[in-house]
């Protein structure tokens, strides 16, 4: 089975990282396109504009909200299950993300999901 991994996207890669996906909407915020070594940016799999833009007017109070929307977003789309597909004959995925917040990122919701669909199938 795949391993799902998430990084920051400053931070350094490295082989056991295996398929390098960015997993955010917008491009990471100081990094030069050259500088960031991904095989893929999945922008489909990201949370709408509007629940990310609704989940950074305050993070700690929306959390949960964000957390049960934006699952609610994976289990309907259809992007999601296609990259279910693409990832399976990958080791190890790494899941590149840029915010601060190592918990409450929308990356780790997606590892979640991921997982859980991966050992469903």
């Amino acid at each position: 089975m795949t391993q799902i991994k998430i990084k920051r996207v400053y931070e350094d890669p490295k082989t056991v990282d295996g398929c390098r996906v960015l997993v955010d909407r917008l491009w990471p915020r100081g990094m030069k396109k050259e500088r960031l070594k991904y095989d893929v940016w999945e922008k489909d799999i990201t949370p709408s504009t509007e629940l990310r833009k609704w989940f950074h007017e305050d993070p700690v109070e929306h959390w949960e909200g964000f957390s049960a929307m934006y699952r609610k977003e994976l289990e309907t789309s259809e992007a999601a299950r296609n990259f279910l597909t693409k990832i399976k004959p990958y080791k190890t995925v790494t899941l590149l993300y840029a915010s601060k917040e190592p918990v409450r990122n929308h990356a780790r919701i997606l590892q979640q999901f991921l997982e859980t669909h991966l050992g469903e199938s």
